[in-house]
């Protein structure tokens, strides 16, 4: 004999196991039902809470990129991972998506993250100095840049670092007639990020722009 208890144990099959199943967003809580597969909204969600649930999805998949970095480098140094294939079986991703997250991850401490911009914004200026960097995000935050204008922004400044000659070409300077030399300078924490700042509003890095500060100096001198 058959009890109904046993019948439905038999009956379950891997149908059953591969139903969707409710996800915990906390910031969305019982406004909609979430899924691996979905959300659903009832019908008499206000606009206030859709809008509130977009930016908050925003900030999610936003933050998930930089966790996803951490995590990676976190299992690096304490794990030994190199080959990146437990990440990949663990995360279903690629190795080049990964490695480009480790890349940003590692060129921003967290200290350096701004929050207002994407993970996106932070991959465009990567291969800058860290003061160009914070130059450039700080603008992008400040004037609501999307990506694709920072981008625009980095590039025109970058084109017109290039087209502008330095000063001793500017003068006429024969290169050939003088030795190159280091010059140490002594500067505070305070003056160094200062003046930093104002190098990365220049296109420069600092030593470039104090050469060009200099060099300005001497023709004025002359």
């Amino acid at each position: 004999m058959t009890t109904a208890s046993s019948h439905e144990a038999r009956s379950k099959g891997p149908d059953d196991e591969a139903a969707p199943r409710d996800v915990v967003l906390p910031f969305v809580g019982s406004q909609a039902t979430v899924r691996k597969t979905g959300m659903a909204f009832p019908a008499d969600l206000s606009q206030r809470s859709w809008e509130r649930i977009g930016t908050s999805l925003r900030e999610f998949t936003n933050s998930s990129a930089w966790w996803l970095a951490d995590w990676l480098l976190f299992g690096e140094a304490t794990y030994g991972l190199r080959r990146y294939r437990e990440a990949i079986d663990r995360t279903g991703l690629d190795y080049q998506t990964l490695r480009n997250y480790a890349w940003v991850a590692r060129r921003f401490e967290q200290h350096r993250r701004r929050a207002g911009l994407s993970f996106a914004h932070h991959a465009e200026v990567t291969s800058l100095s860290a003061p160009e960097q914070d130059y450039w995000l700080r603008n992008a935050e400040q004037r609501k840049w999307s990506r694709n204008e920072l981008r625009r922004a980095v590039r025109a400044g970058l084109a017109e670092q290039r087209e502008t000659p330095r000063p001793a070409e500017a003068a006429g300077v024969d290169k050939g007639r003088g030795r190159a030399t280091t010059l140490t300078i002594e500067l505070s924490a305070g003056q160094l990020e200062h003046y930093s700042q104002v190098a990365a509003a220049h296109g420069l890095p600092v030593d470039k722009w104090v050469t060009q500060v200099l060099d300005a100096a001497d023709r004025r001198i002359a």
